[in-house]
């Protein structure tokens, strides 16, 4: 059944909407490359061929108005002087802001930004050009193998001049740059069949011959210039040549006693002529073999890149998880049946089956997981351009240096993270790095320079943003939050230096003495831990005074499934993730101190501070009170002791979500079920560390996370609930 035309055009202009982007970040990254080499001739056509593709797709999806503003760059951008102008790179950046904003407006369905001034810009490019060098002149047409037209041709070229058109010979040159050679070729022969009859082609239409010159046989009452007018397409064909034939004799078939034939139908051996000296040009003579084999590289590659909407992978991967919680069930079934009939012939074959089955599920679980990742390029790319712009607000010489852009990260994390990394990297150019005056007092460098990179890390990725600034004064940041109520002044004095460093974080904070455009309101930060949290990621702060700051995002490869180490407390069944586990200790409740009306664990010469989950060991007879279970837990450059009950063991847990009716807490991010039923609550660690340090001390042994285990006893008893979450 086809499909509606509104159907089409929907989807037409929502394939645009993604090409688009991509268009415009190239554009961005060739107007960079020109603005530190101005009059490069490479990047200037590399910018051409984008505005020119911009054009074609905006016009074919019905935008009109930002298709004939590229088109008037593209027109600008053709002309030899283009190159040399010293502003075009800003035309460039301005250019990628105003089609930004139209890509905005059309699918927002909003009013169009005015491109006035961009007009008047692409308007200076024609007007006054800059001296500077003329581009290269261009090789004429040369070394084109001359052509035999065979006899069918000749007849229809007969034909066409005996119905009053001429008769034309074209030779085209495709662009040494343009990457699909065989599509250029078909443009420019739907161009000329608009004007002309193509009579004959070499290479034959039919053929995959890729090659960047070819030879067309046509016939048009137009002239040679308006043919080869039609010809001409930007960054698509370099050179074009269009010869008049005249009738020449040689046209005319002769029979075998040389008389000229009285029926142009007629059917005649074909011959080879020899050209004379005065046909040269029209009629052209076949290349040799070796030329032939030197011009045919090969078989065009296979395009082998197809586009799947997000959401089609999500639901493959949701139905990947139920798979594992079926895998977990039969498992769970099989130790029942080994236990009950221990030597049952059946249990063997039981057990093989069930192997193939893991080893299979596991492999097409990292095959789904595969293709949900992409590599961090995607995001990094944004990067320069906002660099060059906020260092120019801000009166500072930046450079940006990217490194790991082929790691592969969860699509769904790369989207989450593109706003916490944008405040970051702004707050290293606006408070980071320093003005060039100070910089010079301090002797470093007049350029300053910001690094952002990702890499592996375990199962985790690591993305990381340095500068080599002044670095984040500790004193003045507790003093400053002190001034702003965000912590007593009791209780900053008790802070060590990873604790004040956290104080940037809070909601309000900031160090900034004015407000600009760049920072000085106190929003930014708190957006990037809060972030961070939802994504069960962490953020951790390194800094060194006078030598720069490193924010370093911890992140886990995916959201969908993680392996879990299970435990109980107060009978409560709960899962954390595997990675934030550094070890496992047992002890005693007599080994527990109170520091500060905290409790603490000495563990090899290092004082752990202690988070319990349930109530206070008080709150149990003595018989309670044996061998605790203490998760060491890493936070960045901090540690922390869960205190459990029991351990239950590891397991692969698929998430679910929970809503707030089910669960009215943070501290859990999630729920999962294993192959029993049983649901187990997976704890937000973040969360429980954040509610640690700001809660008051005396909490700390009283139980303060008992308010966890009191609101979950509604989930631990509605497993239906939860499994029915997508």
């Amino acid at each position: 059944m086809s499909r509606f035309p509104d159907e089409q055009s929907a989807e037409l202009r929502e394939l645009f909407f993604e090409t688009a982007q991509e268009l415009l970040q190239g554009l961005n990254d060739e107007a960079l490359k020109l603005e530190k080499q101005p009059g490069d001739g490479e990047t200037v056509r590399s910018i051409r061929r984008i505005v020119h593709t911009l054009k074609g797709d905006a016009a074919a999806s019905g935008f009109k108005e930002l298709s004939e503003v590229a088109h008037e760059l593209e027109d600008a951008l053709a002309l030899d002087t283009a190159g040399s102008h010293t502003s075009l790179a800003q035309v460039a950046f301005n250019a990628a802001d105003i089609f930004g904003e139209m890509l905005a407006s059309y699918r927002g369905t909003t009013k169009l930004p005015s491109a006035a001034a961009l007009r008047k810009m692409i308007h200076a490019l024609t007007q006054n050009p800059k001296p500077g060098k003329a581009r290269r002149k261009k090789a004429p047409l040369s070394g084109t193998s001359q052509a035999v037209w065979t006899e069918y041709e000749k007849l229809a070229m007969q034909k066409a001049t005996d119905s009053g058109r001429r008769v034309f010979h074209a030779q085209v040159q495709i662009d040494p740059d343009c990457a699909m050679p065989i599509a250029a070729r078909h443009l420019v022969l739907k161009a000329l069949g608009e004007v002309s009859e193509v009579l004959g082609s070499r290479p034959d239409p039919g053929s995959t011959e890729v090659t960047r010159k070819f030879q067309l046989l046509l016939a048009s009452d137009k002239t040679a210039e308006q043919l080869a007018a039609k010809c001409r397409i930007p960054t698509v064909v370099s050179q074009t040549k269009v010869d008049a034939l005249e009738r020449p004799a040689q046209l005319r078939q002769k029979n075998d006693h040389g008389t000229p034939a009285q029926e142009p139908g007629q059917i005649f051996e074909p011959e080879t002529p020899t050209p004379s000296p005065s046909d040269a040009g029209q009629l052209l003579t076949l290349s040799s073999p070796e030329e032939e084999s030197a011009a045919k590289p090969g078989p065009a590659p296979v395009e082998n890149t197809l586009r799947v909407d997000a959401e089609r992978i999500d639901t493959v991967l949701n139905l990947v998880g139920e798979l594992i919680i079926g895998k977990s069930m039969l498992q769970q079934a099989l130790n029942d049946f080994t236990r009950h009939y221990p030597k049952d012939a059946m249990r063997g074959r039981f057990a093989d089956a069930m192997a193939f089955q893991s080893r299979v599920l596991g492999d097409l679980q990292r095959s789904v997981m595969k293709v949900r990742m992409v590599p961090v390029e995607q995001l990094f790319r944004r990067f320069p351009r906002m660099v060059r712009d906020v260092a120019r607000q801000c009166g500072k010489d930046v450079q940006l240096v990217l490194s790991g852009q082929d790691t592969d990260l969860d699509k769904g994390l790369l989207d989450g993270i593109a706003e916490p990394l944008t405040h970051l990297v702004r707050n290293a150019v606006g408070h980071g790095i320093e003005s060039t005056e100070a910089r010079a007092q301090a002797g470093k460098p007049a350029l300053g320079t910001i690094r952002l990179g990702a890499y592996h890390q375990g199962n985790q990725v690591i993305v990381e943003v340095a500068d080599d600034g002044r670095g984040i004064d500790a004193k003045k940041v507790k003093v400053r939050a002190v001034e702003r109520g965000l912590v007593s002044a009791e209780n900053a004095g008790r802070l060590g230096e990873a604790e004040i460093l956290d104080l940037i974080f809070l909601p309000g904070f900031s160090t900034a003495e004015e407000v600009t455009e760049i920072s000085g309101r106190g929003v930014g930060l708190d957006v990037v831990q809060s972030v961070l949290q939802r994504l069960k990621g962490t953020v951790q702060v390194v800094t060194r005074a006078g030598q720069g700051t490193t924010f370093r995002l911890q992140l886990p490869l995916t959201l969908a499934i993680i392996q879990a180490l299970l435990f109980r407390v107060e009978q409560r069944l709960y899962a954390v993730s595997l990675n934030s586990v550094a070890e496992i200790a047992r002890a005693s409740e007599s080994d527990l101190h109170q520091v500060d009306d905290r409790e603490v664990l000495q563990l090899r010469n290092q004082v752990l501070p202690v988070i319990r989950l349930g109530r206070p060991a008080a709150a149990f007879p003595d018989a309670r009170r044996g061998k605790i279970f203490v998760l060491v837990i890493k936070m960045g450059e901090r540690k922390f002791g869960l205190l459990v009950d029991t351990l239950e063991g590891e397991e692969e847990l698929v998430i679910k979500a929970l809503d707030d009716q089910t669960v009215e807490t943070d501290l859990v991010s999630g729920a999962s079920i294993l192959g029993d039923g049983r649901v187990v609550l997976i704890l937000n660690l973040a969360a429980i560390v954040d509610r640690f340090s700001k809660s008051r001390p005396e909490n700390h042994t009283g139980g303060a996370f008992g308010l966890l285990l009191s609101r979950s006893d509604r989930t631990q008893t509605s497993h239906h609930s939860a499994g029915a979450q997508p």
